[in-house]
C-alpha cells in the first residue's frame, strides 16, 4: 500500500507545479539555494529525476505523464505528426488528438474538484465537471471572442476583468527573436500575469487537485542557454544576459512562493518537468544527408543561397527510399510498397533495410570526426502498442546534443543557426520530480532517490486522493520515501 503521511481530520489535496523543461541540475544542484520556497520543498520531502517520454518533447511528454500512456498508445509522436501514408497529409496534436483520459478527468469522475491552468494539449477546451480549465500554449488567441481558452467559459470574462487591460498571455507571443531585451519583456509578462490569475484562482475557486505548467522555464532555456553555459559554442563571458535564466528561475520561485503561502496543510506539493536541458551543438542537415546518401532523390535542385523545406521540392518518390523531418529529435519516414502510394522498398526487406540504415546513420560524425553518440529507436520496440502513423525511426542525433534540421540549401550537412529560428538548447532527457508532503503530516528527510518514467505520475496522484487507478495505466505509483 501507498504510505500516507497526512492526517484523516481533513481529505487530501494535491497541488502540481509543472516547469516545462526544468533541468534537475539546475534546480537540484546549482541553483538550489538561490531558489528558496523550492529548496523548503526538496528538505521537507524528497526529489529524484523524471525520465521523460520518447520523444523527450513537451508533446507529448506532458499527456504521456498525466495520462499513464506512451506515446504510442496515444498514438501521437510530436507536435506535427502523418494522419495517414501519403506525403502530404500532417496534423498539428492539439488536444483534440488526446484520446485517453488524464489525471483530471478521471478524478472529475470520482467526484474531486479540479483547477488545470496551462498544461499543453489542453486546446480546444474539454468540459470538465466541477472544475475550471485555463487552456495552453496552442490556443491561437486569447482575444477573440470565437475562442473559448476556458471551462466554464465565464472565466474568461472573470480572468479580463482581473488583468484590466492586459490580455492573458498563453505563451510568448515571439519567443524565436534576436532581440533578447524584448524577449524577455515578453516572457516576465506573460509569466506575471500568469501568477496573478493562479492567486486568484487558489482564492476564489474550490479544488481537491489544482496543477498547472509554467512554459516561461522552456522559452527561456531556448532562447538564452548560450549566456548561462560557459561550454557553449556561442558564449559570451561579457554579455549583460550572462544570468538571466537564474534571474528568471530567482523569480520563478519567488512567485512560486506566494502560491505556497495559500495551499492548505492537508496538501501535497509535487513539482514536476516533463524534460531537461541541454546545449545544442548545432544541427545535422538530415535530408542533405540523406540526398548526399542517395536515400532522398530530387527533381530539382533548391534554389541557391535560400533554405527550402521538402515540402516545397519535387521528390523523385520512383527513386527515394527514406525522407526525414526537423525537429529536437529526426523522425524518419521510409518509402515503403504497399504501404506509400509509390513506395519502393520491398515489404519483405523492410527490417532488413530499418536495420541497415541505422547502422548507416549512427556513421554520422561530429564535424571534427568524433562519434557523435546517436540513438535511433524503433516505435515497435519502445511502446506497448503504436497506433496511428508513427515514424519508423525517432533519432536522438549526438544524444540530443544536435537537433535534426529538414530544410535543404545548407551546402553541408551540419549548421550551426536553427533554420526556424534562434535556439541554444535542446532537451535532456531527464526532467524533474519533486514531492513535500503536507504540513499536518510527517516530513520526509530530504533525500535524492533513484530516477522514475513520467508514466508513474497519473497513479501517484490518484493513489494520494485515494481514486482507484485504471487497470490500463501503464505506471506505477512512486513511493515518495524510497
Amino acid at each position: 500500500m501507498f504510505k500516507k503521511f497526512f492526517s484523516r481530520s481533513k481529505p487530501p489535496k494535491v497541488f502540481v507545479i509543472g516547469l516545462d523543461c526544468a533541468p534537475p541540475e539546475l534546480i537540484f544542484d546549482e541553483w538550489r539555494h538561490q531558489l528558496p520556497n523550492l529548496k523548503k520543498l526538496m528538505d521537507r520531502g524528497s526529489y529524484r529525476e523524471l525520465i521523460s517520454s520518447i520523444p523527450a518533447i513537451t508533446v507529448p511528454a506532458w499527456s504521456s505523464m498525466t495520462s499513464s500512456k506512451d506515446p504510442g498508445t496515444l498514438g501521437f509522436y510530436g507536435f506535427r505528426n502523418r494522419r495517414d501514408h501519403s506525403y502530404e497529409n500532417r496534423y498539428i496534436a492539439t488536444g483534440s488528438a488526446v484520446k485517453e483520459k488524464r489525471v483530471w478527468e478521471i478524478l472529475a469522475d470520482a467526484g474531486k474538484k479540479c483547477i488545470i491552468l496551462g498544461v499543453p494539449q489542453t486546446f480546444p477546451i474539454r468540459p470538465l465537471p466541477n472544475g475550471h480549465v485555463v487552456s495552453s500554449f496552442l490556443t491561437p488567441s486569447t482575444t477573440s471572442p470565437r475562442i473559448q481558452w476556458t471551462h466554464p467559459k465565464e472565466l474568461q470574462s472573470e480572468i479580463d476583468l482581473l488583468l484590466g487591460p492586459e490580455a492573458y498571455d498563453v505563451d510568448i507571443p515571439q519567443f524565436r527573436t534576436t532581440d533578447k531585451a524584448f524577449f524577455l519583456e515578453q516572457l516576465y509578462d506573460m509569466t506575471r500575469k500568469r501568477y496573478k490569475v493562479l492567486r486568484h484562482l487558489l482564492d476564489n475557486k474550490p479544488w481537491d487537485f489544482f496543477m498547472f505548467v509554467e512554459m516561461g522555464t522552456d522559452r527561456i532555456n531556448h532562447a538564452m542557454w548560450a549566456y548561462h553555459d560557459t561550454t557553449h559554442h556561442k558564449h559570451d563571458p561579457n554579455s549583460p544576459y550572462i544570468h538571466a535564466i537564474r534571474d528568471y528561475y530567482r523569480y520563478l520561485d519567488d512567485e512560486i512562493g506566494t502560491l505556497l503561502d495559500r495551499v492548505p496543510d492537508e496538501t501535497h506539493i509535487i513539482v514536476v518537468s516533463d524534460h531537461g536541458a541541454k546545449k545544442m551543438e548545432g544541427g545535422i542537415c538530415i535530408n542533405e544527408w540523406l540526398r548526399n546518401e542517395g536515400y532522398l532523390v530530387l527533381k530539382q535542385e533548391p534554389p541557391a543561397d535560400t533554405l527550402t523545406t521538402l515540402d516545397k521540392l519535387e521528390i523523385d518518390w520512383d527513386k527515394t527510399t527514406v525522407w526525414g523531418d526537423g525537429g529536437y529529435y529526426a523522425r524518419i519516414f521510409f518509402n515503403v510498397a504497399g504501404r506509400e502510394p509509390q513506395g519502393i522498398i520491398p515489404a519483405a526487406e523492410y527490417e532488413a533495410f530499418r536495420d541497415s540504415f541505422i547502422t548507416h546513420l549512427k556513421s554520422i560524425t561530429a564535424p571534427d570526426g568524433t562519434p557523435l553518440n546517436t540513438k535511433a529507436f524503433k516505435p515497435q520496440s519502445v511502446y506497448h502498442t503504436v497506433k496511428n502513423v508513427p515514424p519508423d525511426l525517432l533519432v536522438y542525433l549526438g544524444d540530443l546534443t544536435w537537433r535534426s534540421v529538414g530544410s535543404l540549401g545548407h551546402g553541408d550537412i551540419y549548421t550551426f543557426e536553427n533554420d526556424t529560428g534562434p535556439d541554444d538548447a535542446n532537451h535532456a532527457e531527464n526532467g524533474i520530480w519533486i514531492y513535500s508532503p503536507p504540513l499536518n503530516g510527517t516530513a520526509l528527510n530530504g533525500q535524492q532517490l533513484s530516477s522514475v518514467p513520467l508514466i508513474d505520475f497519473a497513479p501517484t496522484i490518484l493513489s494520494l486522493l485515494d481514486v482507484p487507478i485504471p487497470a490500463d495505466m501503464q505506471g506505477k505509483v512512486i513511493l515518495t520515501d524510497q
